[in-house]
């Protein structure tokens, strides 16, 4: 849904390991403490490709400004980057302040992130400069790090792939999505609060299954994922993937299918229907950015690559055509993102991110919403992305009070785009309190055998956007009451 929640309530997750190899922070032989340490981590590595970083704490006097160095050893070369400017020349490898993290204390730290390329050996780099200064005195760092790979599904959540305009399993079976969405892992963590709100452990995800549903959506948040300097350490980076690919887990292990989904974005955007004026990801903006949303993707596609179960949702609510008058503007930004009408920040079209998520080797099933605010598919099939693996889906999101909430409009729009591929209305609700629309895009959907989740189960009220439950055992509220009556209907 595109409005925010009004209200915040629980931090849930803790601490979780940190992903990879890392040069660790050492006090020399004459015990004193090095001018300078840097730990430098591999927190994911696929076939030509990897994702690292460096946690770099001043212990000298305090700087407004800073420039890190280092070589590769192995031919690698560093292809976007965030948090830092960085620039290579030959095998050096620079990592320069951006305006907002200039400053570097006695004792203070900062985290920049980076996307690389690598072949044969991605050995790590064994000394580094701060400023001309070297970092981690007396210390050798380890050796390659090895790939990460999150660890095999031990539920039962089905292996899934698209076969003409269904999604099927392993046997061939069509497999439909219904379920729910879990809001929070796309707020809390920027609003330095958490990471998800209300509890998503075994019981929580049991009483899910409960309401005999099949799938979770699960929105996200790309500058904690990626660990940016705005986010708490605690909710952010490898802390936050631990917690992502913990709820993964027991998601599966209930039988049910994640869909991991890119809610909110960096990038300011203050033009029509702006949900907010911040640069930062807190708040749902018009088309993912350039800058870290293609990295964001190709780290979720090489953590879960291995993992057939998982649906990744390229983009939430894209609405392009909200800064633009034109209709093919709007579109064109949509699937090749670049320079757009009416948004200032660099765009990555939906190309971009199906690109960037296949680049890793993953084959996992790709949903891809459309323009105002996904409601709107009458360009869907003319526009779509290429993918190379086949496992492309169309996400149409439906509220009471969208301009295609009708059954005429899903007749003329919708209806085409499920005659070319699967069709998943990866958010439906209404403001009302009931559940009259639902029932009416359920059974639209029911007719042609195509998937749908409600939002949110979240504990809100109406006024902070639909709420199927009024606690995490599963009570429902008047408007959940629909939903849950519905699939048990439908899987008694």
């Amino acid at each position: 849904m595109r409005h925010p929640p009004r209200s915040v309530l629980l931090a849930a997750i803790g601490a979780v390991a940190l992903i990879g190899s890392a040069v660790v922070p050492v006090v020399s032989a004459q015990g004193a403490t090095p001018a300078c340490t840097v730990e430098y981590s591999v927190t994911n590595q696929w076939a030509g490709g990897f994702q690292g970083s460096v946690t770099i704490t001043n212990n000298q006097a305090a700087l407004s400004s800073w420039q890190l160095g280092f070589d590769f050893a192995d031919g690698q070369k560093v292809t976007q980057g965030w948090n830092a400017t960085w620039s290579q020349s030959g095998t050096t490898v620079t990592a320069a302040n951006e305006s907002y993290n200039g400053s570097l204390g006695t004792g203070a730290t900062v985290t920049a992130g980076f996307l690389a390329s690598w072949s044969g050996k991605n050995s790590v780099p064994t000394t580094f400069k701060l400023n001309g200064t070297t970092c981690n005195v007396d210390t050798q760092p380890p050796t390659t790090p090895p790939p990460t790979s999150p660890p095999p599904s031990t539920g039962t959540a089905p292996a899934l792939h698209v076969s003409g305009t269904k999604l099927v399993d392993t046997s061939g079976a069509t497999h439909r999505l219904l379920g729910v969405n879990r809001s929070g892992g796309e707020f809390m963590c920027v609003q330095g609060y958490g990471i998800w709100d209300g509890p998503v452990d075994d019981a929580a995800i049991k009483a899910i299954a409960d309401w005999k549903a099949n799938a979770v959506r699960i929105p996200l948040n790309e500058e904690c994922w990626l660990g940016l300097s705005n986010v708490k350490p605690e909710y952010a980076g490898a802390n936050y993937i631990g917690a992502v690919k913990d709820l993964v887990t027991r998601v599966e292990a209930h039988g049910l299918t994640p869909i991991l989904d890119l809610h909110w974005s960096y990038g300011q955007y203050t033009g029509n229907s702006a949900g907010c004026s911040d640069i930062h990801a807190t708040c749902q903006k018009p088309m993912p950015d350039k800058q870290y949303s293609p990295s964001f993707w190709a780290s979720v596609a090489s953590t879960f690559k291995d993992d057939p179960a998982p649906v990744f949702d390229l983009f939430n609510e894209p609405y392009p055509d909200r800064a633009t008058s034109s209709t093919a503007d709007a579109w064109k930004c949509w699937r090749d993102g670049g320079t757009c009408p009416g948004i200032s920040y660099e765009v990555a079209g939906m190309q971009n991110l199906v690109d960037s998520i296949r680049n890793t080797g993953s084959k996992n099933v790709i949903m891809v919403g459309g323009l105002a605010y996904a409601n709107d598919l009458s360009q869907w099939t003319a526009y779509r992305p290429q993918d190379p693996a086949g496992n492309l889906a169309a996400s149409y999101h439906g509220y009471n009070f969208n301009t295609c909430s009708s059954t005429s409009c899903w007749n003329s729009t919708l209806a085409p785009v499920a005659a070319q591929v699967p069709l998943i209305a990866g958010e439906i609700g209404e403001n009302t309190c009931s559940h009259g629309f639902v029932d009416q895009v359920m059974k639209w959907f029911d007719d042609r055998d195509l998937s749908y989740l409600g939002w949110t189960w979240n504990t809100w009220d109406c006024s902070s956007g639909p709420s199927l439950i009024s606690a995490y055992d599963g009570t429902p509220t008047a408007y959940g009451i629909g939903l849950r009556d519905h699939l048990r209907a439908l899987n008694p």
